[in-house]
């Protein structure tokens, strides 16, 4: 996180710890450069995104886009509130490979000469799947079943709406939000597993769970860094989930609990830094957990 202290622009490049970052709304993120912005390159990015946010979604709806017919009359048909939202989950899913595919056929063929403007029926049909899955991505959990994220989902429409500079510039700008949150927990895990003696040393680890998650979250998969990045991430995860408490002198339950609040903790930071965008009913959800643990367990020296 930079200094609050000294005035840097939204976008601003620099060498920051080694690394090329850029700056967005109080953190340097690694920075990478948009490609360019062609058809060719959006369909490279697009499958991208739309694998990553199968990959962070709940299981079963990634529907491929031939079965787009029969995802809607399913859905259409439905009556009861829970299966039609996963109905309509699995509708988004199929709107989205269908999307996918129409896509690849417009670049396959610009690639043989035959060029397709942004008002063909094709583009235009791309863009109407691509907006109806936003719509009904709100249906869509994470795969923790915690929340949607439709922030991650509307991202494969903003590739291909966007120029790829204006797209990446909302990534940075989400993933500084993530990142955000990430300080938010960590902090006050920090602050209240720091009072606690059964969990003294726990907190260095917290610590280095924080740096590392950040580094997971700006850190392309494609990027050789990731061989030192992803392992130090994990590790970090482990050792804090893996943290055995002094048991001397307290409650089993004490120290159960905060054993879970230590693995929820751990789990929710990495969600964030794989989806790389914020996930506030989760986070405050967590936060307000662990302002709970604290009163049913203060420290010792402070119980009547």
């Amino acid at each position: 996180m930079s200094d609050p202290a000294v005035r840097i622009d939204n976008g601003c490049i620099r060498e920051v710890g080694g690394k090329i970052s850029i700056y967005y709304n109080g953190y340097w993120i690694r920075y990478y450069a948009p490609p360019e912005d062609t058809l060719a390159e959006k369909k490279i990015l697009i499958d991208s995104l739309t694998r990553r946010t199968f990959h962070h979604t709940e299981p079963g709806i990634n529907t491929p886009g031939e079965k787009l017919e029969l995802a809607r009359k399913a859905y259409d048909e439905e009556t009861d509130p829970a299966k039609k939202r996963v109905k309509g989950a699995m509708l988004a899913g199929a709107l989205f490979n269908r999307a996918t595919d129409i896509f690849h056929s417009i670049v396959n063929l610009g690639a043989k000469g035959v060029l397709i403007s942004s008002e063909n029926e094709l583009m235009r049909k791309c863009g109407e799947c691509l907006e109806e899955a936003l719509e009904l991505g709100k249906m869509v959990k994470h795969y923790s079943g915690e929340e949607g994220i439709d922030e991650l989902w509307g991202e494969p429409l903003k590739a291909f709406t966007m120029p790829m500079e204006a797209f990446y510039e909302s990534r940075y700008i989400k993933i500084a939000q993530a990142m955000r949150d990430i300080d938010r927990l960590t902090g006050h895990m920090i602050e209240v597993f720091d009072k606690q003696p059964p969990f003294q040393g726990v907190t260095a680890g917290i610590h280095e769970l924080a740096v590392a998650a950040k580094l997971e979250a700006e850190t392309v998969r494609s990027d050789w860094v990731i061989f030192e990045v992803w392992p130090r991430f994990v590790a970090a995860a482990e050792a804090v989930e893996g943290f055995e408490p002094k048991s001397g002198g307290v409650a089993q339950r004490q120290l159960e609990d905060g054993r879970r609040m230590l693995r929820e903790g751990s789990d929710i930071i990495k969600y964030l830094a794989g989806v790389r965008v914020p996930m506030p009913k989760t986070t405050d959800g967590y936060l307000n957990d662990l302002d709970g643990y604290a009163r049913a367990w203060p420290p010792l020296s402070s119980r009547s």
